[in-house]
């Protein structure tokens, strides 16, 4: 290498030290914590709790699926979720962050893998970024800003929060670019780069981006007001500055914003959320203190023993101007306090109240005590202010010694480790001390560092896994895998669907284990296919954010349901498949019949079969207790309430509950829907259990058995009333009429049927005329096309797709496009001219320079 090279790798290697040495030492202790704790991928127990396990874990094998060609869809539309969905919005909030994309380089059966890969490296990353971030707000030592780095990296956010949300991860990164952006802003510098960097930022998940936008923004803010003998038009130039590299940058990644937006407008609301205010205030200063975690839902901020020690000496360095120590502990307050005060937890998260935590932006506060801690570090505190910080950590330690927040790791890290914290910094702080001393000292503050941090991520793991609700799904077992290669051999996508409900490995199963089913959670179910589900006779969860496949013959039979999956009972996680009558994917109608306000749920299945195959009997009370007739069904009476409610629906004491008596044809099939029944339904030697709650949790439309020879249907409703039965909840299927009415829909079936990506070609029969219905929810983003005429919006039948056909149509075909791509990719594209002719005249104007300057000298 000659001495010129030399010159130049040396620099970039020394540069390059500390951010390397904070990700290797954050994602060291972070294997080191789960390594003890044995969690995968370094023990036995399952990561996959809540989203992890029934969203994002599916959702990176369908990545898996892409990037190998292995599906039927594309980024455009998911064929296998809910019977057909949109897909972009759920690729743009979820799969983004970069290190997602690695998911492809496994196989497909270990996609936990990678999942985890995206935690650990964002952890890495957001360390290293943190590290130059520092840098710039105040020079000073590599190896002290890696260390406070690693705090950042395993904030009590990431242990508590955005472990379980690989997309989140990607704030960790995004706040520390935005920061370097808003700091060549300051310097009025690099207006190009920077612009990439929140592109980037915004790009990889928009929702943490946002946050960290917005806290830099006030970071610069504060930044600029500190800045002394800097002329008030400078300010504002800078100002003015990062105002329009974030706008550029911003627009730069304006797909993923409009079409999450549109999709998110169009999506089945959620639940209402409720603010139940502010948590106490020593309950929020708890959370300070590192290694515990509490019961109660509050902003979860530890940034380690280090950072904490030296947030609390800042005040005190005299070293620091004093209106630096006032603005950055405003900020810092009035951060804290925006966290949870309700006008500002909505400005945090796009003006709506999330479901869930309403602290998700803590790591933004987490990020100010680092910053905080790093200005006082820099300045070299003084013993006497070390002291004053430590009597402070002690006091709060001693006041919050009683929060539920507070572990036996807590008082292991604070008074342990913050005594050798105080001692390491100490010795560094003496100007003459010996080599060999701060060498020590040094060691021991990196030991500290490290070991705190994978004591504090054990310790607020071994609580989380404590809590029921932090049950990990088992994602792709053994189970699962065996269950994928049973839809795998029954597999006849587009003639007909393969459903792997209406079990769950996961609440995304046709995206973990394939098949073409109804189950779909996320948070961008479009609403249209939620009621349109629902109201043919399918379940939901969480108000319609989560869909569930039919379980009924009928039901199926509309959707194209040829084969699905049930577990063997006592089968040890064996699963069966199933064969049912499927019409298919695409008939041809004649006029299609509107429906009537208030029909029943068996009168719609029957409008979209095109026959009647039920018989609706009337309803006898015969015995339990009695229930009151009305107009829209029977209420049955309430029964005394349980000392404490169990997890599943049980029935009352003997003999509670109200049984019904109808007559069926015998040989018929009796099925039950009562949507909103929470109980016990049992009937004809079987039974099952509804977990109804009006909006939130809808009951699908179940089987309950075969009509026996004397056509007696009895069913037995037990639960705890008062609950309202509908009017005509028994339907009793016939397996003729059925099958009769199936082939009468083979009979108009296309000739040929395809799909590919978003698209859908049909060539159609002979003599083709009337409408083609598609058993597929109809959404917003569809266009037809018949016989090469112009793409038109199809119309909706019972909410499903239906296209007018002329005389004589031959073919179909059908595309869909995200709402909002469009105008997205406009703005991106205008964004991207703009910053490349800023990048162009900068060139010019640095050549321009450049050749002056030799001509000077010439």
């Amino acid at each position: 290498m000659s001495r010129e090279n030399a010159a130049t790798v040396r620099p970039t290697i020394r540069r390059l030290a500390a951010p390397g040495l904070a990700a290797l030492l954050s994602m060291g202790a972070y294997c080191l914590a789960l390594t003890v704790h044995g969690s995968y991928p370094f023990g036995p127990r399952s990561r996959a709790v809540n989203d992890l396990g029934n969203q994002f874990v599916p959702f990176h094998a369908r990545l898996w699926d892409l990037l190998h060609g292995n599906t039927s869809g594309d980024l455009f539309f998911n064929w296998n979720s809910g019977y057909g969905v949109p897909f972009l919005a759920d690729f743009l909030s979820y799969l983004m962050n970069p290190f997602s994309w690695l998911v492809g380089l496994f196989p497909r059966d270990r996609v936990d893998f990678p999942v985890f890969l995206v935690t650990l490296l964002s952890i890495g990353l957001g360390s290293a970024l943190m590290t130059v971030f520092l840098g710039r707000l105040h020079p000073g030592s590599g190896l002290l800003r890696a260390l406070l780095s690693v705090g950042y990296g395993l904030c009590a956010w990431v242990l508590n929060d955005g472990y379980a949300d690989p997309m989140w991860m990607w704030g960790l990164a995004a706040l520390p670019m935005t920061g370097i952006a808003a700091d060549w802003c300051l310097h009025r510098r690099r207006w190009v780069a920077g612009t990439l960097l929140v592109a980037l930022a915004w790009a990889g998940n928009f929702y943490t981006a946002a946050m960290a936008t917005l806290a830099m923004a006030l970071v610069l803010g504060l930044r600029l007001l500190l800045a002394t003998g800097v002329p008030v038009r400078d300010r504002l130039l800078s100002l003015a500055r990062a105002v329009s590299m974030a706008a550029a940058g911003i627009l730069l990644a304006a797909p993923a914003l409009t079409v999450t937006f549109l999709a998110g407008q169009a999506s089945q609301p959620p639940l209402e959320a409720v603010y139940r205010g502010r948590p106490p205030l020593l309950y929020q200063l708890a959370q300070l203190l590192p290694g515990g975690r509490g019961g109660e839902s509050v902003p979860h901020i530890f940034i380690g023993v280090l950072g904490l020690l030296l947030v609390a000496a800042f005040p005190f360095v005299r070293a620091v101007p004093r209106r630096a120590r006032i603005g950055w502990y405003v900020l810092m307050a009035g951060l804290a306090g925006s966290l949870v005060w309700e006008p500002a937890i909505l400005l945090w998260h796009g003006f709506a109240l999330p479901n869930g935590s309403p602290y998700r932006a803590s790591f933004v506060l987490s990020a100010i005590l680092v910053m905080i801690a790093w200005l006082a570090l820099a300045h070299r505190p003084r013993p006497r202010e070390l002291a004053a910080g430590a009597a402070l950590v002690a006091l709060l330690t001693v006041v919050c010694h009683n929060q539920s927040s507070i572990a036996t790791a807590t008082w292991v890290l604070v008074p342990g480790g913050g005594a050798l914290v105080f001692a390491a910094l100490v010795a560094l702080h003496r100007h003459r001390a010996p080599s060999g001393l701060r060498t020590a000292a040094t060691t021991v503050l990196t030991c500290t560092v490290v070991l705190g941090s994978a004591y504090a991520a054990l310790s607020v793991t071994a609580v989380r896994d404590k809590i029921p609700w932090f049950r990990p799904k088992t994602t792709l077992s053994e189970r699962a895998l065996a269950a994928q290669d049973g839809l795998t051999a029954r597999a006849d996508w587009p003639r007909s669907r393969t459903d792997p409900g209406p079990h769950e490995f996961a609440d995304n199963d046709p995206l973990l284990i394939g098949g073409e089913g109804g189950s779909y959670y996320s948070s961008y179910v479009p609403a249209g296919t939620a009621r349109t589900l629902r109201a043919l006779g399918a379940g939901w969860y969480m108000r319609g954010r989560h869909t569930l496949s039919f379980e009924d013959p009928v039901g199926r039979a509309i959707m194209g349901v040829s084969s699905y999956l049930t577990p063997v009972p006592h089968g040890r996680g064996r699963y069966v498949t199933h064969r049912s009558q499927a019409a298919p994917l695409l008939t041809v109608r004649g006029a299609l019949p509107r429906g009537d306000r208030g029909e029943s749920v068996f009168a719609r299945q029957e409008r979209v079969l095109g026959a009647g195959v039920y018989e609706v009997p009337a309803l006898t009370p015969t015995a339990g207790a009695v229930p009151r007739h009305g107009r829209d069904g029977w209420m049955l009476p309430a029964a005394p309430k349980p000392a404490a409610r169990s997890v599943r629906p049980a029935a009352g004491p003997d003999g509670a509950g109200t049984t019904f008596t109808a007559r069926c044809t015998p040989g018929s099939t009796a099925v039950w829907s009562a949507p909103w029944f929470y109980g016990q339904v049992s009937g004809l030697g079987g039974g099952s259990t509804g977990i109804g709650h009006r909006d939130a949790t809808a009951n699908p439309v179940r089987t309950l058995g075969t009509v026996p020879a004397d056509g007696t249907v009895s069913v037995r409703f037990s639960g705890r009333g008062p609950q309202r039965i509908p009017e005509h909840a028994i339907g009793c299927v016939s397996p003729d009429k059925l099958a009769a009415a199936v082939a009468a829909l083979r009979a108009g079936a296309p000739a040929k049927l395809t799909t590919s990506g978003h698209r859908l070609t049909a060539e159609l029969a002979p003599g083709g005329g009337g409408n083609a219905v598609l058993a597929v929810p109809a959404v917003p983003g569809w266009s037809c096309s018949v016989d090469g005429g112009p793409a038109r919006d199809p119309d909706a039948f019972a909410g499903l797709l239906a296209v007018p056909l002329g005389p004589g149509a031959a073919r179909l075909v059908c595309a869909y496009t995200p709402p909002g791509l469009a105008a997205g990719l406009a703005a991106s594209g205008a964004a991207g001219l703009a910053v490349a002719a800023v990048g162009a005249a900068t060139a010019v104007r640095r050549r321009r320079t450049v050749a002056h300057t030799t001509s000077l000298k010439s």
